[in-house]
């Protein structure tokens, strides 16, 4: 089990006693967090590190998952779409559903602590079925910036009930919600299994297990199988790029249990790319494996990230601090981790020509390539990793509970 201890090599005493000194005020206070999975996604991966570190230092944290039946998460997934622009087709049996399952976890689960945790719109109206004794915060994982209207009209009633709305960019800040909104940046932990440093024995062990070869260079995109990460996008990016240099393109993600959307967008880029894939000069891998992840972001000669639209997407964080440069789009929190041309390129996700010659780039400049790394390092050390999360939070602890 990690302590906060752990971190001191990397980001310094001053910055531990910090966190201690701050945790010191809220010894003996409880917290919650809820989410809808414990895994796939970078919402259950961020809060796994992140409770263990606040019960490290002191401060109690529980974690309860909202269970939900198939239809529930097919709902919930057509509202994630929803919150991020994509029209709904909202029912009265849909709400009913939604509703439904929320009322029913109310049930089976008691609330005492002192402030409670929400995350994204699954467990959202849980807020209605409690009599609120303790602060409640909602947490959006998700870009809110222009979400359809008859959905946040549905949605907004619940969120008037919060002291305070989390948000992962200034844009998603919305004028008609009169709720506190704080941006508060997700992170990485440096020392999980995803990000921790790899031998070569290890990383070339891994790669050939999954039947990666790296006899040419690997571009790779890490991501669940959305729509909004444009994998069909990337595909037509890759055979660009395939004329000028010879490389090989990964599609790497894995199904979280509140996504139902990703298995049919996976079997369609398959049949898609089925004459790369036969030839090899595309490999798609649907599994859970973070060591595998580790191996292939560190293994890349580019990292790309072609989001339509993205929440914040700590999968670039992850690949800057590894040292492998990245092209991601200029939408979302991207922007907030990339500079363009000085760790990586920005592109507009529609131009797929563009996001074809900024790889080029890069595989033909090495020297640019680990310059945009090593700066990218930097960058993630200062700015998104999970312990600057809990000095986040703990400032935040001190404006609801003192």
């Amino acid at each position: 089990m990690r302590t906060m201890e752990d971190y001191r090599d990397i980001v310094g005493d001053e910055v531990i006693s910090n966190i201690y000194r701050k945790a010191r005020k809220f010894y003996g206070k409880h917290i919650l967090e809820i989410n809808s999975t414990y895994s796939g996604g970078g919402v259950a991966e961020m809060l796994s590190s992140f409770i263990h570190l606040m019960n490290d230092i002191g401060i109690e944290t529980d974690w309860g998952i909202l269970h939900g039946t198939p239809d529930f998460f097919e709902i919930t997934k057509l509202f994630h779409n929803g919150l991020q622009g994509k029209p709904s087709d909202l029912t009265e049996n849909k709400k009913q559903v939604y509703l439904q399952t929320n009322e029913e976890f109310y049930m089976y689960t008691h609330i005492s602590h002192d402030l409670v945790i929400v995350h994204d719109p699954q467990p959202l109206p849980l807020i209605k079925f409690y009599k609120k004794r303790q602060p409640w915060v909602w947490r959006c994982h998700i870009d809110i910036s222009n979400p359809d209207k008859g959905l946040w009209e549905f949605l907004k009633p619940f969120i008037l009930r919060y002291d305070m709305a989390i948000l992962s960019h200034e844009k998603y800040k919305k004028n008609d919600l009169p709720v506190e909104q704080k941006i508060m940046y997700p992170a990485i932990d440096p020392l999980s299994t995803k990000n921790i440093d790899l031998s070569d024995e290890i990383i070339e062990k891994t790669l050939k297990k999954f039947d990666v070869k790296t006899d040419k260079p690997l571009i790779t995109q890490i991501s669940r199988f959305d729509p909004w990460k444009d994998p069909e996008g990337v595909l037509e990016m890759f055979k660009l790029i395939k004329e000028k240099v010879d490389c090989r393109l990964i599609l790497c993600g894995s199904m979280a249990t509140d996504d139902p959307e990703g298995l049919r967008i996976y079997e369609r880029i398959e049949k898609k790319a089925n004459r790369l894939i036969k030839s090899g000069d595309v490999i798609l891998l649907n599994t859970e494996n973070n060591t595998l992840v580790n191996s292939l972001q560190r293994r890349s000669a580019v990292v790309v990230q072609k989001s339509i639209r993205e929440g914040f997407g700590l999968t670039i964080s992850e690949a800057l601090w590894k040292e492998t440069p990245v092209v991601a789009s200029n939408v979302g929190g991207i922007p907030v981790q990339i500079i363009d041309g000085e760790n990586g390129f920005l592109v507009d996700p529609y131009d797929i020509k563009d996001c074809a010659n900024k790889v080029i780039t890069l595989l033909q400049n090495p020297t640019l390539a680990e310059d945009m790394g090593k700066k990218g390092k930097e960058i993630v050390r200062k700015n998104f990793l999970i312990t600057r999360l809990v000095q986040d939070y703990l400032d935040m602890l001190s404006q609801l509970l003192l």
